[in-house]
This record gives C-alpha cells, structure tokens and sequence, in this order.
C-alpha cells in the first residue's frame, strides 16, 4: 500500500512540475499563469460550475464518463479546457443524485469567467480567470520560488 501512494505522490508531484514549467514558459506572471491553467482544468471547471460538490467528486464525474466538452465526452479530469468551450452533463446522466444535488442552489453567477444555462445543464467556459476572481487563498509566489529552485 505505502508503495502505491508513494507512486501516485510521484506522479501528481510530476504533473505540478510540468504544469509549473509550461506556466513559466508562457507570457504573464507565472504564478498567475499557474493558477489560471489550474483553474482551466475540466475537473475543476465542472466543480466550478456546481455540477459536483467537490473536486474530487468532479474529477470522478469526468472520469467516469458524465461530462461532456463541446458535445464529446471527454474522460480526461487535467483536460485543458479552453474560452469558448462548452462543458455539459451527459443527458443520461442528469437525473443522478450527486449532480442534481450539486445544482440545486448553487450560485451560478459566482464565478464571472463562466456562464451557466439552467434548462441544458450546461455552461460556457468564457475566459481564463483574473486572480482576483479565484477565490482560494494561495500564495502563488510561494509556489514559485520553491519550483524556481531546482
């Protein structure tokens, strides 16, 4: 068992860095970047969006093949969602009781880079977020000058 966590530690900790190295390549500040390329995955879009309460149960809804991305259903949780995009609840998948429980009440209009439509059970990824927009408490720069170091 220990061998098994160790081994998903590392390959999480893998992807960070790879996801840490393209933000610093690309135009912006990098911690910034980061956070908006995060914030862009498909896992945390459809947690965004309200269609699961947590990210995890999120990335299980996308792995299992509930969500769709511009009318194709896409089981890759670190999917790069892109503006303009739009992400959907499968329709046999609407009536579940995790995503109607998700939905009801959420404030849709929480979140100003994404636009949501109640009836379709959709919404339309507008833009990459601003980092006043995101609301966790991160010290991003924190995050930098650790991965700047090696």
């Amino acid at each position: 068992m220990a061998t098994t966590v160790a081994a998903s530690s590392r390959r999480l900790e893998r992807q960070f860095r790879n996801m840490f190295e393209k933000a610093a390549k690309a135009d912006g500040i990098t911690g910034e970047v980061l956070l908006q390329n995060l914030e862009s995955r498909l896992d945390n879009v459809v947690f965004r969006m309200g269609i699961a309460p947590t990210r995890a149960a999120a990335r299980q809804l996308v792995g299992h093949k509930h969500i769709t991305v511009d009318g194709q259903v896409v089981n890759i949780p670190s999917f790069a969602v892109k503006p303009g995009m739009v992400i959907a609840v499968r329709e046999k998948s609407k009536s579940l009781e995790v995503v109607e429980a998700a939905l009801a009440g959420f404030n849709h209009s929480k979140y100003p880079w994404i636009e949501w439509d109640d009836q379709t059970k959709s919404g339309k990824f507008l833009h990459k977020p601003e980092r006043a927009d995101i609301p966790e408490n991160i010290k991003e720069q924190l995050i930098v000058e650790l991965y700047s170091k090696n």
